[in-house]
């Protein structure tokens, strides 16, 4: 993707010091994927012969296909952002990074809750019903759309009116109301209740669709998770590797990037509906030697070594067990989808077995100091 490298972000909620969040915000886009080049070399320094690639470069505005906002104000006047020192909303829907798509939904969600008389939950008198409103689009512009309530009180109302939302919003693909009755600081609860549309939202990339349900993860920015993907592919197709283990597999995103005939690959995830969504994806594409199962990475047992296995941890990295069980796996290659260098270079430490050959970095997170990055590492007796 070419990006304009001289391109300098402004945002009057950083200028005003509404919102941080983007720590970058203000810096030309250039300066900020060198920093980023420079934060992954260093601490990668101690494999000088790795070759590192290009980095992927975002669009470094309009990149954001999620949004978490929590909600504040009144239900006659609601406000979706953050919170300010002293626990009340501060609205933030002229966010620059977020997706047009997502933009142009907000103002038909608060006129929403304002129908729907769905009070906003206040945290210091405990107050309230509606707590975040979470949205997700699609590469082809479908929403996922949830309310997360500390209870069913408003359900009935939401139902009477979500006729007009479904009017002023036809792209939405997928309504549900997640309960979160405990007052804590988390994002969402354990209960959803579907209101309107499919069971998933359909992300289309490419000749991939993968199929992501209310809880799935799915990376933030589309272009990139894409560039990802089709990274791993090449390197898979370079190895030509026969047998794959996704460990860490999500929705299968990889998984399904990768796959081609003759290949068989298995993926393990601890999320339940996850593994239901991989399974979906690869049933609709007619892939038959891509599997998935319900499982903990961290405790895999060394055995049925395949050609390569592929980890994307999240940001605590893989963890001492999970490194001495791939450091005396005898896979020829791993893949390493890191988003946070720190503990991957911590990780590749922990295994010298395997020396890191290709590097590239993906600018997931414009704006900030964050970004992912792949290695590509290859066993010292295979190399």
């Amino acid at each position: 993707m070419d990006a304009d490298l001289t391109f300098a972000m402004h945002c009057g909620y950083f200028d005003k010091g509404v919102c941080r969040s983007c720590t970058r915000m203000g810096e030309p886009y250039g300066a900020q994927l060198d920093a980023k080049l420079t934060h992954a070399r260093d601490l990668l320094a101690a494999w000088p012969d790795a070759k590192w690639l290009p980095q992927m470069a975002s669009r470094p505005k309009a990149f954001r296909n999620k949004a978490k906002m929590v909600v504040g104000g009144a239900a006659d006047a609601p406000t979706l952002g953050i919170l300010d020192t002293t626990q009340h909303g501060v609205d933030l829907t002229g966010c620059g990074i977020l997706t047009p798509g997502l933009s142009s939904a907000f103002d038909p969600i608060k006129s929403f809750i304002s129908l729907a008389r769905i009070a906003p939950y206040d945290i210091p008198t405990r107050r309230g019903e509606l707590k975040h409103v979470l949205l997700t689009e699609s590469a082809d512009g479908e929403l996922m759309l949830r309310f997360v309530l500390r209870s069913t009180e408003a359900l009935s109302r939401m139902q009477k009116h979500l006729p007009n939302l479904l009017t002023a919003l036809p792209q939405l693909a997928v309504v549900t109301a997640n309960l979160l009755p405990e007052h804590k600081a988390v994002l969402e609860g354990e209960e959803e209740i579907w209101l309107s549309g499919s069971e998933t939202l359909a992300m289309r990339l490419g000749t991939t669709t993968l199929h992501l349900r209310p809880a799935s993860f799915f990376q933030t920015n589309t272009e990139i998770a894409k560039g990802l993907y089709l990274q791993a592919r090449d390197w898979i197709d370079q190895a030509g590797a026969k047998t794959i283990l996704d460990l860490y597999c999500g929705v299968g995103g990889f998984a399904l990037h990768v796959a081609a005939p003759g290949r068989r690959i298995h993926g393990i995830e601890l999320s339940a509906p996850a593994v239901e969504s991989a399974r979906l994806s690869a049933s609709e594409a007619g892939l038959i030697d891509v599997t998935f199962s319900v499982g903990d990475a961290t405790a895999l047992v060394a055995a049925d070594v395949p050609d390569t296995i592929i980890v994307n941890p999240p940001r605590r990295g893989l963890g001492d067990q999970l490194c001495q069980t791939l450091q005396t796996s005898g896979a020829k290659t791993i893949i390493y989808s890191s988003c946070n260098a720190v503990t991957l270079a911590k990780d590749l430490a922990a295994m010298p077995a395997y020396t890191p050959a290709v590097v590239r970095l993906f600018d997931m997170f414009p704006q900030t100091d964050h970004y992912e990055v792949m290695v590509l590492l290859t066993r010292r007796d295979h190399a």
